[in-house]
């Protein structure tokens, strides 16, 4: 069984091209892939588009994913992170 404090996070780490490094809280994260999301809806990963809603769709990311490559040479990475100990 994994441990559920694994799974809690203060903030994500996220990286775009051409753009520099941003702390995000989880719900300015949450924004960020929503807003992807609804751009890029035709080019998202399959797995992604059997998923139904766009919010559905954000949380799956976020457990599941910590990459989307949205457009050849464009690329979204977030990591999640605890700001203490």
């Amino acid at each position: 069984m994994s441990d559920s404090l694994m799974f809690n996070n203060d903030a994500y780490v996220l990286l775009e091209t051409d753009r520099p490094e941003q702390i995000l809280t989880p719900a300015e994260m949450f924004a960020k892939l929503q807003s992807v999301v609804i751009k890029f809806a035709d080019d998202l990963p399959i797995d992604v588009r059997q998923i139904s809603g766009t919010d559905a769709q954000v949380q799956y990311l976020l457990d599941t994913s910590c990459e989307l490559d949205l457009v050849p040479g464009e690329y979204l990475q977030w990591y999640a992170v605890r700001l203490e100990k």
